[in-house]
């Protein structure tokens, strides 16, 4: 599984630092939806889902939160702790968002609107899709 992280340009002087984000110049994709968690409990893990055709960007704009990557062949951790870093998500990809330091804000751009039929939420049915996708090849 390769993962892709994009690093956002810093424009910045004495007053501060801004990252902007732009569909399709910066991200990949068009940006129909972005929401962002916060406040997660500690010891609490969030995600327990694939989707079917959606792309994300997971950006922690602030803290720090680790991302548990499973692509039905191999598992990844990877460490979202840079305002100016997003990490890249598309196909069959089983994700879960935890080790949220208490300061942490994770923003997600989406590239479709909310859809639930695009997720799998079972475990066991992510793996039969990713073994049927398998077989497709």
């Amino acid at each position: 599984m390769e993962i892709i992280k994009y690093t956002f340009d810093i424009h910045g002087d004495d007053r501060g630092q801004l990252v902007a984000l732009e569909e399709l110049k910066n991200v990949p994709f068009d940006v129909k939806r972005v929401y962002y968690m916060w406040d997660t409990v500690e010891g609490v893990r969030r995600g327990f889902h694939a989707h079917k055709e959606l792309k994300q960007i997971l950006i922690c704009v602030h803290g720090s939160c680790k991302i548990h990557l499973d692509d039905g062949r191999e598992t990844k951790e990877v460490l979202l702790n840079k305002a100016n870093e997003g990490l890249y998500i598309e196909g069959l990809i089983w994700r879960e968002m935890y080790d949220f330091s208490p300061d942490a804000v994770l923003m997600v751009l989406a590239s479709e609107y909310y859809d639930e039929s695009d997720y799998i939420r079972n475990y066991d049915e992510f793996r039969a899709a990713v073994n049927n996708t398998k077989g497709s090849c």
